[in-house]
C-alpha cells in the first residue's frame, strides 16, 4: 500500500483534487451538481465534496489508505475529472444564460426609455392643444359678444389698454424695453432687425452646460421675445453687457423639461435642430416660470400666425370702377357680364394638418421618425399639386423646405463615415431610402459609396498581418470581397428604380479593387516573398473575385491590370535568380554523373522528375544509385520546370510575352553553357557525356517544357519551337575559349 501511493504520487494522480480543481465548500450550487455515472457512488462523491467542511489533503491521505491498488485510484480520479469537467460546463452554460437575460434587460430598458421619452412629448402635445382649444373657445365667444370679451380681458389683466391710444402707448413702451436691453447686446443690431410686432416677452440668467458629459459651460443671458429667442454670453469685464451668441426662431425650436438627478437639477433643454443645449435656472421657480412662458410664447405664435393666414385667405373684394358719363359703356358692361369672369382660386391653408405641419416636421426630425416627416412632405405635395401658387402658399412652402435642409442634413449625417459603421449595408438602407424620396438619389448614391468604402478600409486597416502571408491573403480577401458583394446586393435593392446610378457604382468598385491591390501588393510582393507563395495569393484573389459573377459583376480584368507590374515585376526577379543560380552551377561544373548514394535518394530524384513531366527519366539512371546526367542540368531542369508551373498559375494575356522571354532567356543559359563546354572540353570521355546532357536538353527537357506552356496558354509559342527545332547547336566562337554567356 505505500508503494502504491508513492506510485499515485510520483504519476500525478492525485494532483487535480490536491491543485484545488475540484471546488470545495458547496461553491457549485444546485444547477452544477450533477451526478457521476450510475449507482449511488457517484453522489456520494458529489455530496463530500459539496460538503462545508471538505479538506482535500485528509480526503486524498484517506483514499490512499482505502484503495487496494493503481485501478481504484485511477477509476476515483477519472470521475472526480468528470465532475470537474461536468461543474465547468455547467458554470459555462449559466454565465452565458445570465449574459443573454443581461443583453436583452439592457434592450428592454432602452426601449423603455425610448417609450417614456414619446410618452412625455405626447402628454405635452395634448396639454398644448387643449389649451389651444381654450383659448380658441374663449376667442369665439368674444368675437360673439364683444362686452363680455372685454369684461374678461379686464378682469384677467387689469393693466389691459382699453383703447387705441392706450395700445399704442403700451406697444411703444415694450419697443423702448427691448431696444433699452438689446443695447447691451453687441453684436445683434444687424442680426434682428426692428419691427413694430416685435417685443420682449421674458429674459433672464441661465447657465449652460455641456450636453454630454454635463459639464460647465459658460453662463449666459436668454431674451425671449415674442417670435424668437436670443442667447447672448456675459462680458467677463463689464457688468450688465453681453455679447451675442445665437438667436433661435420659435417655429424651430422645442423645450424639453430635464429630470432632477443631484447634483444636476433645475435644468431644461432646447432642441434646435441640428443641435441641442441644456441651460439651468437658478431655482426651480425661475425654471418653472422659462418652461411656461416658453410655451404660452409658442402658442401665441401659432395662433397670430394662423389668424394671419386665415384673415389672407379671405377673398377681397373688387375695387368698385368710378362711374362713367360714356353712354357706349353700358353696352360694354352688359357684354363682359356676359363672358364668365375668371376669379383666381383660393388655396385653404387653414387646416389643422397643414398649420401643424412644420411643427410636426420639427418633432419628427427630433426622433428620428425620417419616415414620418418624409409622409408629412409627400401628403402636402400631393395637395398643392393642383393649387395656384399664391403668397400663402409660397410662406408655406419656404417653412418647409428649411425643415426639408434640416432632414436632408440628418440623413446626410447618417450616412457620414464618421458614423459607427458597424451593422453592414443595411444600416444604411433607412437613410437612403429617405433621401431618395426626396429626391436626393445623386445625393444618396454618393453617401452610400463612401460610406461602404469607409467601411471596407476599417475592417482591411482592423486586419491582423499574421506570419503566413498566405493566412493573411485569405483572411482579406474574404473581408474585401464579402463587404464586396453585400454592398452590390445592397445597392441592387436600394437604387433598382435608378439606373443612372450603376455607373458611379462601378466606378466605386474599381476604386475598392485599387484600395485592395495596394493592401494585397504591399504584403504579397513588397515583401519579396517567393513565387510559389505569390502565385498562391493571387490564386486565391481570383477565386475570391469570380463570387462577384453571381450579381454579373466581372472585376476580374481590373485586378489583372492592377497586378500586371507586380507579377511582371516577381517573374523577372525570379528569372534573374534562376540566371545566376545557373551561371553558378556552370562555373563550378566538372561534368561527373551524379551518385545519390542510396535508393531512397534515387527514388525521390525519380518521382521529382515524374512530377516535372519528365517520364523517360529511367533511361538517364545507371546502376547502383548512379545517374548519367550532371548535376547541373538535372538541377537547372527542375528550377525551369518549378518556374513555369508557378509562372502558368499566375497567367494572363498581358504577361505571355514576359513569360515567353523569361524562359528562352533562362534555357539559353544552359543550351550556351553545354555548347561551350562542349567545343572547349578535349577529353573523349567527358566530351561524349557532355553530348549526352545535351541531348537530354533538346530531346527531353524542351519538348515538357514547350507542351507544358501550350496547355497553359493555349495556344504554342513558337520561340520554343524554333529553338527545339534547331539542327545543330548555337554557334560560338571557334578561336574562343570563354562563354558566350
Amino acid at each position: 500500500l505505500p508503494r502504491s501511493r508513492g506510485t499515485q504520487a510520483r504519476r500525478g494522480v492525485v494532483s487535480p483534487v490536491a491543485a484545488g480543481r475540484v471546488p470545495g465548500g458547496g461553491g457549485c450550487g444546485a444547477d452544477m451538481a450533477l451526478s457521476l455515472g450510475e449507482g449511488g457512488g457517484g453522489s456520494r462523491l458529489r455530496r463530500q465534496l459539496e460538503s462545508g467542511g471538505f479538506a482535500a489533503g485528509e480526503y486524498v491521505k484517506q483514499l490512499s489508505q482505502q484503495s487496494d491498488g493503481d485501478r481504484d485510484l485511477q477509476e476515483h480520479r477519472q470521475r472526480i475529472q468528470a465532475l470537474s469537467e461536468e461543474t465547468a460546463q455547467s458554470l459555462k452554460r449559466n454565465v452565458y444564460q445570465n449574459y443573454r437575460q443581461f443583453i436583452e434587460t439592457a434592450r428592454e430598458i432602452s426601449y423603455l426609455e425610448s417609450e417614456m421619452y414619446q410618452l412625455s412629448h405626447i402628454l405635452t402635445e395634448q396639454k398644448g392643444i387643449m389649451e389651444a382649444v381654450t383659448q380658441a373657445l374663449l376667442l369665439q365667444a368674444d368675437r360673439d359678444d364683444p362686452a363680455l370679451g372685454a369684461r374678461r380681458a379686464a378682469a384677467a389683466d387689469p393693466f389691459l389698454p382699453l383703447s387705441a391710444k392706450d395700445a399704442a402707448a403700451n406697444e411703444e413702451g415694450r419697443q423702448r424695453t427691448l431696444t433699452t436691453l438689446l443695447e447691451k447686446v453687441e453684436g445683434c443690431r444687424d442680426l434682428l432687425p426692428e419691427s413694430p410686432g416685435k417685443y420682449l416677452v421674458y429674459n433672464g440668467d441661465l447657465v449652460e452646460y455641456d450636453a454630454d458629459h454635463m459639464a460647465q459651460i459658460q453662463r449666459v443671458h436668454a431674451f425671449l421675445m415674442n417670435d424668437c429667442l436670443l442667447v447672448a454670453t456675459a462680458l467677463p469685464n463689464r457688468r450688465g453687457a453681453y455679447r451675442y451668441d445665437a438667436l433661435y426662431p420659435l417655429d424651430g425650436l422645442a423645450v424639453v423639461n430635464v429630470k432632477d438627478n443631484p447634483p444636476m437639477k433645475d435644468m431644461f433643454k432646447l432642441l434646435m435642430f441640428p443641435e441641442s443645449r441644456i441651460f439651468q435656472a437658478e431655482n426651480a421657480k425661475i425654471k418653472k416660470e422659462w418652461l411656461e412662458v416658453l410655451e404660452e410664447t409658442k402658442r401665441n405664435r401659432v395662433l397670430s400666425e394662423k389668424r394671419r393666414l386665415e384673415q389672407e385667405a379671405l377673398p377681397r373684394p373688387a375695387p368698385t370702377p368710378p362711374e362713367s358719363t360714356n353712354p357706349f359703356d353700358e353696352d360694354e358692361d352688359e357684354e363682359e357680364e356676359d363672358e364668365p369672369s375668371a376669379e383666381e382660386e383660393v388655396v385653404d391653408l387653414s387646416l389643422e394638418w397643414i398649420q401643424e405641419l412644420p411643427e410636426d416636421l420639427d418633432v419628427c426630425i427630433a426622433q428620428r421618425d425620417f419616415e414620418g416627416a418624409v409622409d408629412l412632405l409627400d401628403k402636402l405635395n400631393e395637395y398643392l399639386a393642383d393649387k395656384p401658387v399664391s403668397q400663402p402658399v409660397k410662406e408655406l412652402r419656404a417653412k418647409v423646405d428649411e425643415r426639408v435642409r434640416q432632414l436632408t442634413d440628418v440623413l446626410v449625417f447618417e450616412l457620414s463615415p464618421d458614423r459607427s459603421l458597424r451593422g453592414g449595408p443595411r444600416a444604411t438602407r433607412r437613410a437612403v431610402s429617405q433621401l431618395i424620396r426626396l429626391g436626393q438619389s445623386t445625393k444618396a448614391c454618393e453617401l452610400f459609396l463612401k460610406n461602404r468604402a469607409a467601411a471596407v478600409q476599417t475592417a482591411i486597416r482592423q486586419l491582423r498581418i499574421e506570419g503566413a502571408t498566405l493566412l493573411y491573403i485569405h483572411k482579406l480577401c474574404h473581408v474585401f470581397f464579402t463587404s464586396l458583394l453585400e454592398t452590390a446586393r445592397e445597392f441592387e435593392t436600394d437604387f433598382a428604380g435608378n439606373n443612372g446610378c450603376y455607373s458611379a457604382f462601378v466606378v466605386w468598385a474599381r476604386s475598392s479593387m485599387r484600395m485592395f491591390v495596394d493592401a494585397f501588393s504591399k504584403q504579397v510582393f513588397d515583401s519579396k516573398e517567393s513565387l510559389s507563395t505569390a502565385a498562391e495569393c493571387v490564386k486565391v484573389a481570383k477565386e475570391h473575385c469570380k463570387q462577384l459573377s453571381e450579381i454579373g459583376l466581372d472585376l476580374t480584368f481590373i485586378i489583372h491590370a492592377l497586378l500586371v507590374k507586380d507579377i511582371k515585376g516577381a517573374l523577372q526577379s525570379y528569372k534573374d535568380i534562376i540566371i545566376e543560380a545557373t551561371k553558378h552551377r556552370n562555373s563550378e561544373e566538372m561534368w561527373r554523373k551524379m551518385n545519390l548514394m542510396t535508393p531512397e535518394a534515387l527514388g525521390k530524384l525519380r518521382e521529382e522528375m515524374s512530377s516535372c513531366g519528365v517520364g523517360s527519366f529511367d533511361q538517364y539512371t545507371g546502376d547502383d544509385c548512379w545517374v548519367n546526367l550532371s548535376y547541373t542540368v538535372v538541377a537547372f531542369t527542375k528550377q525551369t520546370m518549378a518556374f513555369l508551373e508557378e509562372a502558368l498559375k499566375l497567367y494572363f494575356p498581358e504577361l505571355h510575352m514576359v513569360l515567353l522571354e523569361s524562359l528562352v532567356e533562362i534555357i539559353l543559359v544552359a543550351v550556351q553553357h553545354v555548347d561551350y563546354s562542349l567545343r572547349c572540353e578535349q577529353d573523349p570521355e567527358k566530351k561524349a557525356f557532355i553530348r549526352q546532357n545535351a541531348s537530354f536538353l533538346y530531346e527531353t527537357v524542351l519538348p515538357v517544357v514547350e507542351k507544358r506552356f501550350e496547355e497553359g496558354v493555349g495556344k504554342p509559342a513558337k520561340q520554343l519551337q524554333d529553338l527545339r527545332n534547331a539542327s545543330r547547336l548555337m554557334r560560338v566562337n571557334p578561336e574562343s575559349t570563354t562563354s558566350v554567356v
